[in-house]
């Protein structure tokens, strides 16, 4: 067995995730290497949803029964989770949503009916990155499509990261608002945030953070980032579907207009008008993702329970290694940076001229789960001239075996086709 330093003890993390003990195919062991599209989930989470269920399910906030007043307490409690697990300076900063997708919706929403200074226009820019997953750069188009606001974007270089060469062009004076990825989703690359953050402050913009592949693998300190708005997701650490964050500065979101309307995020309603709560109660209306909150701080528990930064090193010491046998594959290309420093643990390749989705297919045969597509980041696929890429991405529970597996499979893979 492949000994690497700085690796957990994987042996017995992996008894709290049930679904690991799998056979898929005819008895073949289950070699999950799909965790940048959602991870799993332990039986720690998957208890605290059945024992909400079970025992304090109601809905939140307004009632004053028992049941009312302990679904709140849980639901509240997460919010504080949540708002020590990112270090925000006050839990009235943390949004609940459905997903990320939602969170980057309500900053580019709010941005367009907001009242000056911050209100996005016809004389004002947008910029975002070419390595965007698609939920950070539609809403944006979208954005511009209907205020007439000018998009723009940084490049990629060669070897997969942002082309900062001319950033005083693109990050001006007219910039209200850079959204960029912490760490790409396809390419793996963790973002220079202080370098572009600088600029955007110098000419007063908005800067909002998307860090779905950054908070279930390293800490995450929205004070240390700098950023404005920090756009997450649940089900990549651990947590269920269906629950995501917005974290953004409390004068922000005083100053900011709500999305949505209805229920809960409201002070008083006349039939001639409404006035609204405070953050971030303003920005939750109707019933919220209850459950998926609660689990959502179970998951918190637990990977507080590892430790980020141990965490974050298993996944260096995995993808260094996972690197270095990849390059081993003949035919294999890597797409984004082929050393594992400034790297997450998603790795995007090709092999020769075979179809991502054909390679994806024989995997999976094998028992080998990975991701095949443009992973809802096609503009990078442009950029490099590629139809898709295969994706094989690490947790806290991979292993050295997992990539040796992989390895192996790729090596069918090249067999099957010739």
């Amino acid at each position: 067995m492949t000994q690497l330093p700085g690796l957990l003890d994987t042996e017995a993390i992996r008894k709290d995730f049930p679904i690991l003990d799998r056979q898929v195919h005819d008895g073949r062991k289950l070699v999950y290497l799909d965790n940048a599209a959602t991870s799993q989930k332990p039986r720690q989470v998957l208890d605290a949803l059945n024992e909400y269920y079970e025992r304090y399910n109601a809905n939140v906030h307004r009632g004053v029964h028992v049941l009312a007043e302990e679904a709140t307490a849980l639901y509240e409690g997460a919010r504080d989770k949540v708002a020590e697990f990112i270090n925000a300076p006050s839990r009235d900063e943390v949004i609940f949503t459905k997903n990320a997708s939602e969170s980057l919706n309500l900053v580019a929403n709010m941005l367009g009916w907001a009242d000056e200074p911050y209100r996005v226009d016809s004389e004002t820019e947008i910029v975002i990155t070419e390595m965007e997953h698609h939920s950070n750069i539609v809403p944006w188009q979208l954005l511009a499509q209907r205020t007439g606001a000018k998009l723009k974007w940084f490049g990629l270089t060669d070897d997969g990261r942002l082309d900062l060469s001319n950033i005083d062009e693109i990050i001006t004076e007219k910039t209200k608002i850079v959204s960029f990825v912490l760490v790409s989703n396809i390419l793996g690359t963790v973002n220079p945030v202080e370098a572009i953050v600088r600029r955007a402050q110098e000419v007063g913009a908005l800067v909002c953070v998307d860090a779905s592949q950054a908070a279930p693998h390293m800490p995450l300190d929205v004070q240390a980032l700098q950023a404005d708005f920090v756009a997450f997701t649940g089900h990549k650490m651990c947590a269920p579907t269906g629950i995501g964050v917005l974290w953004g500065r409390q004068e922000l979101l005083e100053d900011l207009p709500p999305f949505l309307g209805g229920g809960e995020m409201i002070e008083t309603v006349s039939m001639h008008s409404s006035t609204y709560a405070p953050a971030p109660h303003k920005f939750e209306a109707g019933t919220p993702p209850i459950a998926q909150a609660v689990g959502l701080g179970a998951a918190i528990d637990y990977l507080g329970s590892i430790g980020m930064d141990k965490i974050l090193a298993h996944e260096h010491a995995l993808t260094q290694y996972a690197v270095r046998r990849l390059q081993e594959v003949p035919d294999l290309r890597i797409i984004g940076p082929t050393t594992a420093e400034d790297r997450g643990a998603a790795i995007s390749f090709t092999l020769g001229d075979i179809h991502p989705h054909d390679v994806g297919q024989v995997l999976d045969e094998q028992g080998i789960a990975v991701r095949v597509g443009h992973h809802c980041a096609r503009p990078v696929c442009l950029r490099y001239g590629i139809p898709a890429t295969t994706r094989a991405s690490f947790y806290l529970y991979s292993t050295p075996a997992e990539i040796d597996a992989l390895v192996d499979g790729l090596e069918h893979v090249r067999n099957f086709f010739g």
